[in-house]
């Protein structure tokens, strides 16, 4: 499968400098003040494909980031400040409960 599909870039990439060598020598005629509406579709096509490679160069990024094993530094201070809060809400209760049973008393 990856074979056919190396097999097909190449011949897409050969079509192209084949396409631009006929511009150069004149084998086709290509007057971009004529086809206009060629320009256009040039353009948008030149977009939609910048937009595609700019999709799967971010994937790629967020995948090699993603892919490691370890947490960020800011990552760990944040489950350290969690730990922090669970023990303050756990003495906050333990606190709650040993004065609900004497309401106004001392210590």
């Amino acid at each position: 499968m990856r074979r056919r599909w190396t097999l097909l870039w190449v011949a897409f990439v050969v079509a192209l400098i084949g396409i631009e060598v006929g511009i150069v020598t004149r084998v086709i005629v290509f007057d971009p003040f004529t086809s206009f509406y060629l320009i256009i579709l040039a353009i948008a096509a030149i977009g939609i494909l910048a937009i595609v490679g700019a999709v799967f160069i971010g994937i790629y990024i967020t995948t090699r980031i993603l892919g490691s094993s370890e947490f960020t530094p800011f990552e760990k201070e944040m489950l350290a400040m969690r730990e922090d809060v669970k023990a303050l809400s756990a003495k906050v209760e333990e606190f709650g409960a040993r004065l609900a049973g004497r309401p106004g008393g001392k210590g």
